[in-house]
């Protein structure tokens, strides 16, 4: 019989695979518990709710890159005085790619369940990232600001928030994205190519001062 720890573990495994198959919507806490083979008596026991399942799951990745995206942000910032755009989204790279080292496919099935938090609009997703990891985004935005002083504040929130929606589609599509790269145009792409692809396109989006808005 398996222990508490070995139980929750196995819930957190089940939940994980299936919230990023086929989303946190359409997962039911039954199909979870049918999954790990354990009864719905467990789920509660351990998580109390779907949501808290859910935050649980993106803890584990949240957990060890925030930190070590900072790290990795302040060691930039540390040896070059000005970082560019693309030097500072450069430093998520390494620790996004680490997440392969604490589960399987660490870094896909992490993009994908955070793609399927935005996309769906789970709200306390967005709740619980800000409480929990603020500090670590508060510094990150910092750095962008100081990147590109000569954007408006406001007009660097909704580019951020644009180029975070350019970033959940890709990697929330990135499969099926190589898949057609690679029948199309004959181009084969890992996650971490695609990762590399895509900021290029967000660093220019963001620093690009000859946007102006229509009014």
């Amino acid at each position: 019989m398996a222990n508490r720890s070995e139980t929750k573990i196995k819930i957190l495994d089940a939940a994980e695979r299936l919230f990023a198959e086929r989303g946190f919507s359409e997962t039911s806490l039954r199909l979870i518990t049918s999954k790990a083979e354990v009864n719905l008596a467990s789920v509660n026991y351990h998580f109390g709710s779907k949501k808290e399942l859910i935050r649980a799951v993106l803890a584990r990745y949240l957990d060890v890159f925030m930190p070590a995206a900072t790290q990795a942000l302040q060691l930039k910032q540390q040896t070059e005085q000005q970082a560019s755009l693309h030097d500072i989204f450069s430093t998520l790279i390494q620790p996004l790619l680490d997440l392969n080292d604490l589960r399987y496919r660490g870094t896909t099935t992490f993009l994908q369940l955070l793609g399927r938090g935005y996309i769906e609009s789970q709200g306390h997703l967005r709740w619980f990232i800000t409480t929990h990891y603020g500090e670590h985004l508060t510094e990150f935005v910092a750095a962008v600001s100081q990147s590109v002083p000569n954007i408006p504040k406001v007009e660097l929130f909704w580019r951020l928030h644009f180029t975070l929606g350019t970033v959940v589609f890709t990697m929330a599509s990135s499969e099926a994205l190589s898949d057609i790269a690679a029948a199309e145009f004959g181009e084969q792409n890992d996650i971490e190519t695609v990762i590399r692809k895509v900021i290029p396109y967000v660093a220019a989006g963001v620093s690009e001062s000859n946007i102006t808005a229509s009014r």
